[in-house]
C-alpha cells in the first residue's frame, strides 16, 4: 500500500480511505467494484432510498442510508462519490461540501451551468475538493494520446472528427424513466465525455453550431445531434452523437474499457494535425515518410500503450486528492467548462444560431 495514497495516523501506521457512494445504480456499482479491488480504499456506506439500493448494500456488506446527511453524520466518510441522477448532483454535492467532505460527482456536473457555477464557487470558498467523474481522462489510452499531441507528434491540431453512435435498448430507459426526460438525452449523458476529451486534447471551445432531432421513441429528449466546435487554438471539430443508431463507432465499443460492451476493431476519434494524424482508441499515428504531400506515401505506426482500468485509476486518484498529495485531474472548474460546451450545443441546436463561449479567464 502506498503511503502517499492513504491517511497517516498518530502512531505512524496507515489506514484505508473510507468512501461512500450515493446512488448505487449501474455506475455506482462500478465504483463499488473498483473500490473493492484497491488496498487504499474501503466502501463504508451506500446512500440509496430504493429497494434495489438496499439489496445492493446488503450484497456489498455495508449499511444503506436513504438520506445523505444521515449517512454523513453516522459514518463520517473521508469522501463521497455521487452517482445519482443528474438533477440531484448539485444538492447532494453541496451537502457534502458543507460537511467538509471531499466529493466526486459523476458527469455531467449539473443540469445547468448556473447550478454548476454555484457548486464550484461554494467548493472553492470552502476549500473542499470537488472532482468530476470524467473517468476517460484516467485511461492510459487517453494519457498516451494527450502526450503524443502535447509532444507535437502530429504538429498543430487543425481538425477533429468525433463519432458517438450506438443503440440503447428500450429496457435501458424503462428501468430508469428519468432517462426519457428533457436534458437526459445523449448530448448531456454521453457526449459530455467526448467534449471533455476534446477540451483535454485541444484547449477551450470558443463557439458552437449544432443541430438535433427529437427522439423517434417519443421521449422528451433528442436521439441524434451534430455540432461544429471551434477552439481557441483555431482547431475545428465535427461531432455526432446518437443513442438510436446501430453502429460500432463509439468509445464504449472500440476502447475495450468496459467488458459488458462488445468490441469492434474501429476508432471513434480522428485528430488531424499539420504533421500527422492520430486515431483513437487504436492509437495509430499517420505520417508521411518523406515530404508532407498528398502524393507522397503515408503510413501508420501503432503507438505502444499500457492497459489499466480507468475506474480503478480514478479511485486511486481520488484517494490521493483526499490525502492532499495530488490536485484533481478533473476539478469542478473543469467539469463546469465542459458543461458550458454541452449547454451551448443544446442552445445552438434549439436556436439554430452560433453560440459564443467565454474563455476561462473571462469566466469559469
Amino acid at each position: 500500500m502506498s503511503a502517499s495514497a492513504v491517511h497517516k495516523l498518530d502512531n505512524n501506521t496507515t489506514r484505508q480511505t473510507r468512501l461512500a457512494i450515493a446512488g448505487i445504480g449501474l455506475v455506482g456499482l462500478r465504483h463499488a467494484e473498483a473500490i473493492a479491488q484497491l488496498n487504499q480504499a474501503v466502501l463504508v456506506a451506500v446512500v440509496d432510498p430504493s429497494p434495489q439500493g438496499q439489496e445492493a448494500a446488503n450484497a456489498l456488506g455495508v449499511p444503506c442510508f436513504s438520506d445523505l446527511p444521515e449517512m454523513l453524520a453516522s459514518e463520517n466518510p473521508d469522501g463521497v462519490i455521487i452517482s445519482t441522477p443528474t438533477r440531484l448532483h448539485v444538492e447532494q454535492a453541496l451537502t457534502c461540501i458543507r460537511a467538509g467532505t471531499p466529493v466526486m460527482v459523476e458527469k455531467p456536473l449539473a443540469t445547468s451551468v448556473e447550478d454548476a457555477m454555484e457548486l464550484v464557487a461554494e467548493a472553492r470558498a470552502a476549500e473542499v475538493p470537488l472532482l468530476v467523474g470524467h473517468h476517460r481522462r484516467h485511461n492510459p489510452i487517453i494519457r498516451k494520446a494527450h502526450s503524443l499531441i502535447q509532444d507535437g507528434s502530429i504538429g498543430k491540431v487543425r481538425a477533429l472528427q468525433v463519432t458517438c453512435w450506438f443503440y440503447k435498448p428500450d429496457g435501458y430507459f424503462d428501468t430508469a424513466p428519468w432517462r426519457k426526460l428533457k436534458g437526459a438525452g445523449p448530448i448531456s449523458v454521453n457526449l459530455v465525455h467526448d467534449v471533455d476529451l476534446m477540451r483535454h486534447f485541444c484547449g477551450e471551445v470558443v463557439s458552437v453550431q449544432a443541430q438535433a432531432a427529437p427522439s423517434e421513441r417519443g421521449f422528451e429528449n433528442e436521439d441524434v445531434a451534430s455540432a461544429v466546435l471551434k477552439f481557441d487554438t483555431g482547431a475545428i471539430a465535427t461531432v455526432s452523437v446518437s443513442d438510436g443508431v446501430v453502429a460500432p463507432w463509439s468509445w464504449e465499443m472500440t476502447s475495450k474499457e468496459y467488458p459488458v460492451y462488445p468490441n469492434a476493431p474501429e476508432s471513434c476519434y480522428l485528430i488531424g494535425g499539420s504533421h500527422g494524424s492520430l486515431s483513437i482508441p487504436d492509437l495509430r499515428l499517420w505520417t508521411h515518410k518523406e515530404e508532407r504531400d498528398w502524393w507522397s506515401p503515408i503510413s501508420a505506426a501503432s503507438m505502444p500503450c499500457e492497459r489499466t482500468d480507468p475506474l480503478l485509476n480514478q479511485i486511486e486518484h481520488l484517494v490521493e486528492v483526499i490525502a492532499g498529495t495530488a490536485e484533481p485531474l478533473v476539478s469542478g472548474e473543469e467539469g463546469l467548462r465542459t458543461l458550458r460546451v454541452i449547454e451551448a450545443i443544446q442552445t445552438a441546436a434549439l436556436s439554430g444560431e452560433t453560440v459564443h463561449l467565454p474563455l476561462p479567464e473571462e469566466g469559469n
